[in-house]
């Protein structure tokens, strides 16, 4: 088994063959951050989440001030239900990594979670002003602009992440129909992912630098979205 196939086993959802993998890399190259952070990331995909964490700790042990692995860390501590240390590593990862755009929007994602609905829209507009064309956020403070009920500016939010990504909602609608009536998946003939946190936070992580990714994770996002909000796990 090598690290590739490992990653082709996670990415294609065969997590239970991904984890086999990872865990003999790491007994033959104990102490490789990168295989825990692989291996922590498909145990947080599998639910196992105390093991995750475990994971997660080792290599924050190694590299204290990695905003990656800090990140990671978070979003286990939250699925714990371990709100409070998790907003402590997201706070730690934006001050340790100010002018990244992405560390707002994590951070903005897991506020909506917690309730946090005015946070996460200022970390979103933070996220925005550092990287104006990051239609994720767009789209996502839409979202909660919605929730508290600001209307107008929730369409505004939508329109601009619809404009950055080429999104036509009524093309969109009638092409989902044809799919539908083929009897093919509706995301472009793959199979259907849940979007449950570590999923979405692992792909956001991967589409940071990558524009083409983000306008597809972006209507990836538009087709799991009822009434234009995220599935919460």
């Amino acid at each position: 088994m090598s690290f590739e196939k490992g990653i082709d086993l996670f990415h294609s959802g065969e997590f239970e063959q991904a984890l086999a993998c990872f865990n003999t890399l790491i007994k033959e190259q104990n102490g490789n951050p990168e295989l825990h952070l692989q291996r922590g990331r498909i145990l947080s995909r599998m639910g196992q989440f105390d093991l995750a964490l475990e994971d997660f700790e080792l290599i924050c042990s190694f590299e204290p001030y990695n905003t990656n692995y800090i990140s990671d860390r978070a979003v286990v501590l939250h699925l714990l239900n371990r709100n409070e240390e998790a907003l402590s590593e997201f706070d730690r990862a934006v001050n340790l990594d100010p002018k990244n755009p992405y560390r707002y929007s994590s951070r903005a994602f897991f506020k909506d979670r917690t309730s946090d609905l005015a946070g996460a829209i200022a970390d979103y507009e933070i996220a925005i002003a550092l990287d104006p064309e990051d239609a994720v956020s767009l789209n996502n403070k839409g979202i909660v602009e919605e929730k508290l009920g600001y209307i107008a500016k929730s369409k505004k939010s939508f329109e601009k992440a619809d404009q950055l990504i080429g999104y036509d909602p009524q093309a969109i609608k009638q092409t989902e129909s044809n799919k539908f009536d083929t009897g093919s998946s509706p995301i472009s003939g793959e199979k259907t992912k849940k979007m449950d946190l570590s999923y979405y936070f692992q792909t956001l992580t991967s589409i940071v630098q990558d524009p083409k990714s983000r306008r597809d994770f972006v209507g990836f996002l538009k087709t799991l979205i009822s009434g234009k909000s995220i599935k919460k796990t």
